[in-house]
């Protein structure tokens, strides 16, 4: 079963996080011919204060 993962941070509404799940599978299938129950979509979330980018958190690049 292929699975594909997404991390993000912390933020994106319910229906936002469910039309991922559902545009990530319809485009696997697509891509593949995978049938779509074969196919596996994790979300990860982190807060932006645990998420560095360029040596500072995504919390303080936010507040600038």
């Amino acid at each position: 079963m292929p699975l594909i993962q997404v991390n993000q941070v912390i933020g994106k509404t319910v229906g936002q996080k469910a039309e991922l799940i559902r545009e990530l599978t319809e485009t696997y299938v697509r891509v593949t011919g995978a049938k779509p129950e074969s196919v596996w979509v994790t979300i990860e979330e982190t807060s932006k204060d645990n998420w560095g980018v360029g040596g500072e958190t995504i919390a303080a690049r936010t507040a600038k």
